[in-house]
Order: structure tokens, then sequence, then C-alpha cells
């Protein structure tokens, strides 16, 4: 394993490893001793993100295979995983407000800290973009190492089972921030991954009116139901799709709606579904699409992307701690030498799974 120049050896970690496409193996990997700057984590939880599977499918996509990412210094083979929490073990020189025993959730960001978007506080779209778990060597280990500044000291009233859901909850949060969304606003959701269902959670939290989901899984619609959506739309006509939406809508359609499937015909669902002058947020990693632009002018509506996260983390641990319960998502918890079968294949397989969280240090013995 390759990994940044500073930085000694401090032993062997069983780690899921992508090696290319469908080739993730679980490996014995050197964890690196903390640099300055850096700390070393015991990893208790490691969620499979969406990413993650576009990843093991048919990547690289994020994966750097020739050039290694400015920040991280890293080329595949790469420890997958940026969706983690656990406990310090190991801090480096210069890293204030941080001690061993300290429980922590991981935001992943990589940031340079010098460019025009970091000085301007937007991180998330730092000009050397990019997450540990996809750029660099993540959390889908028994420990890891990562600069102090991704890290955020839990609470004793917040569990390392909710820090796990962290990172998918603030790509939702994110989202709904950059929405503009309005108390009383009817929001559309198609698709409903483990982010579409966070924002589902958490538009309701924000005092939705009502909020509108569409998807082709009984089990996902329910979900979303319990979490708090009003309408549920379920329908294998796309073409039929936006006018069920509208209707659901009062007829004159959503007022914000959350496209988070990433594809051309849900982009245009959520165009068709939403009013004029209304917001289409895209949540989803789609790759070249078009649009009715004459349409989507004589509407007046607005398209906004979203990436990432930036500033939300600590109104994270203040939801939990208010009571919000971000894991009911959560569908399964497996060791990590089920993570192939268990994990991506189940994920990839269409069935009931919406998020998987791996736990390094069950079952990853050596064999």
């Amino acid at each position: 394993m390759n990994g940044p120049v500073n930085g000694t050896l401090d032993g062997l970690v069983r780690a899921a490893v992508w090696y290319g496409a469908r080739d993730v193996r679980v490996v014995d990997v050197a964890v690196r001793a903390p640099g300055t700057g850096e700390v070393t984590l015991a990893v208790a939880y490691c969620g499979i993100c969406g990413s993650d599977l576009h990843e093991y499918a048919d990547g690289p996509h994020a994966i750097p295979v020739t050039h290694p990412h400015p920040e991280s210094g890293v080329t595949a083979p790469l420890v997958l995983g940026h969706e983690f929490c656990g406990t310090i073990t190991e801090v480096g020189p210069e890293v204030r407000g941080l001690a061993p025993g300290d429980r922590v959730a991981v935001e992943p960001h990589y940031r340079c800290g010098t460019c025009p978007r970091c000085r301007n506080g937007e991180y998330n779209i730092c000009r050397h973009f990019g997450f540990a778990g996809l750029m660099g060597h993540g959390g889908m280990a028994e420990r890891a190492t990562v600069p102090a500044y991704m890290l955020h000291r839990l609470p004793d009233t917040v569990p390392l089972e909710q820090a796990a859901v962290f990172e998918p909850a603030a790509v939702a949060l994110h989202a709904l921030r950059r929405s503009g969304l309005r108390a009383g606003e009817t929001v559309a959701v198609v698709g409903l991954g483990p982010i579409g269902l966070l924002i589902v959670m958490l538009a309701v939290r924000e005092g939705a009116g009502r909020v509108i989901v569409a998807d082709l899984s009984p089990a996902r619609l329910d979900l979303a139901r319990r979490l708090g959506a009003t309408d549920l739309v379920r329908v294998a006509d796309r073409d039929a799709l936006p006018g069920l939406m509208r209707r659901a809508a009062g007829g004159e359609g959503a007022d914000v709606a959350f496209e988070v499937v990433g594809s051309e015909g849900t982009l245009r669902t959520c165009l068709e579904a939403t009013r004029s002058g209304g917001r289409v947020v895209l949540a989803g990693l789609a790759g070249t699409v078009s649009i009715d632009a004459f349409a989507l002018v004589n509407r007046e509506q607005s398209i906004i992307a979203t990436v990432g996260y930036r500033d939300v983390y600590p109104d994270l641990i203040r939801l939990v701690e208010e009571g919000v319960d971000l894991t009911a998502i959560v569908t399964s918890t497996i060791p990590l030498r089920d993570v192939v079968s268990d994990g991506f294949e189940a994920l990839l397989g269409g069935g009931d799974q919406i998020k998987v969280l791996v736990r390094p240090g069950e079952g990853s013995a050596r064999t």
C-alpha cells in the first residue's frame, strides 16, 4: 500500500482495499503513525456509500489510479470508506483540542486551506476537492490516520452508531440548505436511497408542509412514510410520474424537488413536477443530460447543484442530542470480512438493503 510521503509505519491492520472494478479485498495494510496535524483512530463503524458502490461496480470514477491526489498523495490500491467514526488512539504533533480516548465523527473532505474557495469558507469546493476513502485512504479499516481538521469530538450523549450516519446526513442537510427551503413549502423527493430518505427526515424537521416521495420500492416508500412523508408515489410508468406528483402537490407542483437518483429521466421528472418559479436540487450523480431549456426559461425555474457539505456536523450533533434518530435508515451492520458479499453485492442486488454499516473491529481476525 502506498500513502502520503510523511509518517512512519505503525503496524498492520485489516482493511477493505479497492484494487479495481469488482476487486475489493480484505487484506493486511500498513497504518501510519500520525504525522504533524494528523490523528489515528480505531474505527467503530464505516458506512457503504453509493459512491463506493459505483467504484466497486465499474470504477474508477473518483479513485486516483495514475496521478496521486494533491492532498492525500495516494493512488490505488486504496482503502475505501468515507462514512466513518471511532475513537482516537494517537495524535500527532501540533494537534490541539483532541486526545486519545476521544470519540469522534470524521468529516472526510480534504481541503487545502489556501485556495480562494477555502479562504471564503467554502471548503467543500476546494480546488483540491476530494474525500478520504475515495481520493485517499479511508475508514473501512481497523484503524485510520486522517488530518485532525476532519474530526469532530462527540459529546457523551451522541452514540457512535449515530455518528456513523453523519456523512450522508451532512449531504442531505447541505442539499436542504442549498434549496433555500422555507417553512410550509411543498417538497418532492425522487429517489429514496439513504440520501433521499435523510432529506425526507430533515425536510420534515425543517418545517416542510408536504413531502411527496417517489420510488419503485414499497419498503423504501414505507420507511419514508414513517420518517414523515405525506404522499407516496409508486409508479413504474415514468411518463405518468410528474402528473401524479403535481396532483399530490395540489395541481400546481412542488416548491422544491430533490433529484437523488442521478439520471436524465429523473431530472426531467423533477422539473415537470415542480411549479413555475420553483427549484430543482441536483443531489444525484448524473452524467451528461439534456433538458428543455425553453420550458425552463418560460417557467422561470432554478436548477441548483449541491456537492458534499460544509459547516453542518455541529448541527448534526445538536440534532441527535435533541432526539433525531439518523440510524432509522440503517438496515444492516456487518463485520469487515463480509463487506463484499453482504455489503457491496447485497446493495447492488436490488433487495431491501438501504444503508449498510461495516464494523472493522468485528470479525476481522486474520485467517
